[in-house]
Order: C-alpha cells, then structure tokens, then sequence
C-alpha cells in the first residue's frame, strides 16, 4: 500500500527528475507517515522527507527508506528543495498546483533553479483504487460509524442541542475504535437540515424535528462517511413523502452501481423518482464522491461526470432533497464497486426512524 512504484513510473513516463509531495494525504499514502510537518521529494533513486526536529523519531520509526531532511536549517521549504536539487541535479521537478500556496509557490520559484511541472490529481489517482488492506481499513471505520449511531439514537430527544449531540456522536466514534483525529461532522435540526453542510449550532432539538446526521471517523488514516434523517416524534405527512421520495433516490442509483457503469448513469437513475415532482427543483446534482484517506476525492458524480465506476474503487452515494425554510432529507451509504455490483459498507437502515 504504501508504495513510490507507481509514483516513479509517472516521473519515468512524464520525463521528470523529481515529485515534490505537500498533501498530508498523499505523503501518507506515499510514505506511510502518519503526523504532521511532512513533505517528500522524491527522485529516481533517493527518497526525501523534509520535517522539523519534532518529527524525526516518528519520521525514522515509520519512513526507514527516506532520508530525512529539517526544511527550518533552509530557511523556508522552497530554500531546502533548492539545495536539494542542486545536489542532486535535478532538472524537472512535478508538484502538486491545487495544493501550494502562492506564497509557497514563489518561494519555490525563487530558489529552485530545476523546470517546476505544474501537476493535479496524480497520487489521488493512484489512490482511487483500493488494495485489500485499504479496504479493510474503510469496511472497519463504516462498521464504527454504525455502532456510534445505534449509541446517539438514543440520546437524541426534545431539548438537547445540535452542539451536544455532535460532540457525544465523535466521542462514540472514537470509544467503538476510531483514530482520536476527527473530522467536521455534520448534526443539523428542523428548517436547519436543508443547509447541504450546515454546522452544529446551540439549537435545541424540538418535537417534530428532522435531524440530519452527516458524519464519519478514520480507521488507520482511513475514512468512512454516512447520512441519516431521523425523525424526533411521529413524522408528518410531508416529511414522510419527501423521505420516502429521497429513499427512492438512494436505492435506484444503488442499482446501477457496477464496474463499468457511466457515472453520469447513475446520476441520471438518482433523479427518476423526483422528476416532475414540486421537489424535483430542490435537489443537489453532486450525488457522491470518492472516498478514502481523505473525505472528498476523484472522482465526483453528477450530471457532467465523465468516470466511468471502477472495481474495488469506493464511493459515496448520497442523492438528497432540500428545501429552504422547511428542511431536508439525505441518505448516504459508502459503497465497494465490485465487478458484478457493489458491497454497501454501511449497515444502517433506510427506513425512517422515529424517536
């Protein structure tokens, strides 16, 4: 899993010296590293890891094939990977333009006398498909999210705010075996659940209330990620219909996930049951993403979308209606793509709960 084969093969291919590496999840990938204050530089033959003396002995347990560098003896990281690159007399260096900043850019620009080849999505790429162990790690950190909602069902009542519910959910998630670095989890109520990412607030939960879980842990770096609408009391007419509507959604696009399948396919199967409706205005045309050491990855699903679903890559499907001012309603389940169809990740329900 974490390997530099591949990454070596792209410079081979793409006539480039050295990959110079700043996302913290593709270090990780690369290397194996878990902490902070990372970089690599990677050439043809020597493998770089610039850090500062806080990290060495992590550095040196985890990373025993890189040599290590401390960038802060430079000055700045752009005066550190110019000396290396004039020792080691480089001529092309890639690096990843959706991830420096302009500042650290110049920097670079400045001192780095190599050709800087402007880069995207690489290492994502590579990580788009999963190994077995990688799966292993997401089908763990999907069964934590699992057992962590069963524990908040059971706090959520009248009079409890978004605020304590979020944070009782992510310490459940780390008492069933997460890694103790979560990320933004999403506990929303009432009108609120129609913001698409709408922050816990001190609101207190009210009867009749909707209240939207979008939430998810990392298992050895690896993430899940999940929604529920449930209902505080019996749900009303409408919140019933817009449910079992946002349902529909989620279960057609679920039958067409397999190898080979456009996914502008399945965005087209996700808004069958809307069409026509008075909600067919308020739904969301990104219905899912990759995912693995990071929450958000490539490829993105919507109507513009030109993957096609690849074996043991995995994804989020999570089709949703919104409406302002009343509220809104998502189901969302992490999914294996498998040759023949998919394995959901996700064991939770996806009938209507009422508390």
């Amino acid at each position: 899993m974490h390997s530099v084969d591949a990454l070596l093969q792209y410079m081979q291919q793409h006539d480039l010296d050295a990959f110079f590496l700043a996302k913290k999840p593709n270090v990780r990938y690369i290397s194996g590293y878990t902490g902070d204050d990372s970089y690599l530089l990677i050439t043809k033959d020597r493998f770089f890891f610039l850090t500062d003396p806080r990290y060495t002995e992590q550095v040196a347990q985890e990373c025993p094939d890189y040599e290590i560098v401390l960038w802060k003896n430079y000055g700045s990281i752009g005066e550190c990977v110019a000396d290396l690159a004039q020792q080691q007399h480089l001529q092309s260096i890639g690096f990843e333009a959706d991830a420096l900043s302009y500042l650290f850019y110049s920097q670079l620009e400045k001192n780095v006398k190599a050709q800087l080849v402007a880069t995207t999505d690489v290492v994502e790429t590579f990580r788009s498909i999963k190994t077995p162990q990688e799966i292993e790690y997401l089908r763990a950190a999907c069964e934590i999210s699992c057992r962590a909602f069963e524990h908040i069902l059971e706090d959520i009542r009248v009079g409890v705010t978004e605020k304590e519910l979020a944070a009782k959910l992510a310490a459940y998630m780390v008492m069933e075996g997460a890694d103790t670095q979560p990320y933004g989890n999403i506990l929303i109520s009432g009108a609120r659940t129609s913001l698409l990412h709408g922050i816990p607030s001190s609101k207190a939960i009210e009867y009749g209330d909707f209240v939207l879980m979008d939430f998810g842990c990392q298992f050895n770096g690896y993430l899940s990620d999940m929604t529920r609408t449930v209902v505080v009391g019996r749900a009303s007419q409408k919140q019933r219909e817009v449910y079992e509507l946002e349902k529909q959604m989620l279960e057609d696009s679920l039958d067409k996930m397999k190898a080979g399948v456009p996914l502008r396919d399945v965005f087209d199967a996700s808004v069958q049951a809307v069409k026509g409706t008075e909600y067919e205005q308020y739904i969301y045309t990104g219905i899912g993403h990759g995912i693995g050491m990071f929450v958000h990855e490539i490829p993105f699903m919507g109507p513009n979308s030109t993957d096609i679903l690849q074996e043991n890559s995995v994804r989020t499907i999570e089709p949703g209606i919104y409406i302002p001012n009343w509220g809104g309603v998502r189901i969302e389940d992490q999914i294996l793509i498998t040759k023949d169809g998919y394995e959901n990740m996700i064991s939770t329900t996806h009938e209507l709960i009422e508390l």
